[in-house]
């Protein structure tokens, strides 16, 4: 996972509200074999590797029904370490009846599900980076069919998944903005990360050291939507790794210039993009 280390800027830590807790908390274990980390009251702390936490679930005290054409979370990507074990995934998750989506990204090859409350995930393997195709400056990304023949041919049968590898870590964050150049902006001049790719006029892509993506934006659930309420089941925050200290004084800096909120709270500094997602950001 040489791109989600220092010293790069990297996506770790989602939090997502949830309607009910346990039963999101079976999904997780039972389709993903993530196990507990940490529980409270309303939250659960979830891992890979049973010493760092993946992502965490939050409970919410009175939902609200879930909304559409809002900003807020698309997908949250995590990336397993081989291609074999994206191919035990894929035959975990049909063995359990999950209803999966796949694209074959060119850079990377994908599957996507829902949890029960509707926040969209994907776990994917990337191709070697010696396969990714760069021109002038961006790189080259696609959406294909996904090859599954080919890709169950490279693992080892649904009786083999006991869970995801203990090197799954949140390869990149897929978001819904309000307005893309504004939200490009905020990531790219605020934030430090340089945009990569293009998908049209409504979504690109960000990344840190070359990687094809960290963050994606996309304006397909509308433009000028509202943010979610955070009532409503999905996306609460995310934390995004900055190399040193030193980065986060200068990063600080240029958020404030931009007119972004900035707080500190809990060791990190805290502030949103411009659409209302929320942001940690720590060394």
């Amino acid at each position: 996972m040489f791109y989600h280390q220092r010293p790069f800027r990297f996506v770790k830590d989602v939090v997502l509200r949830v309607t009910d807790l346990d039963t999101s908390l079976q999904f997780y274990k039972k389709y993903l074999g993530l196990s507990v980390l940490e529980r409270e009251a309303d939250r659960v702390k979830l891992t890979a590797d049973g010493e760092y936490a993946l992502l965490s679930l939050e409970e919410l005290g009175t939902p609200a029904r879930k909304e559409r054409e809002r900003t807020g979370l698309y997908h949250l990507a995590l990336l397993v370490p081989s291609r074999a074990a994206l191919a035990e995934v894929l035959d975990h998750l049909a063995d359990k009846n999950i209803p999966v989506g796949s694209a074959d990204h060119l850079v990377s090859e994908s599957l996507y599900i829902s949890d029960p409350d509707g926040n969209g995930l994907e776990i994917y393997a990337d191709r070697s980076p010696s396969e990714w195709e760069w021109h002038n400056g961006g790189v080259i990304m696609g959406v294909a069919p996904l090859d599954f023949e080919d890709l169950r041919n490279s693992g080892e049968s649904a009786e083999n998944f006991r869970k995801l590898p203990e090197e799954t870590v949140i390869g990149h964050i897929h978001l819904h903005v309000s307005d893309l150049q504004e939200a490009e902006n905020f990531y790219t001049d605020g934030l430090g990360f340089a945009t990569v790719s293009r998908l049209g006029d409504r979504a690109l892509f960000l990344a840190d050291g070359g990687y094809h993506h960290h963050i994606g934006l996309n304006t397909w659930a509308g433009t000028g939507i509202p943010a979610a309420s955070r009532e409503t089941p999905g996306l609460e925050s995310f934390t995004i790794v900055l190399p040193d200290k030193g980065t986060v004084d200068q990063t600080v800096r240029r958020l404030k210039e931009f007119g972004a909120p900035v707080t500190e709270r809990e060791g990190a500094v805290v502030t949103e993009d411009p659409s209302g997602n929320r942001i940690r950001l720590v060394v």
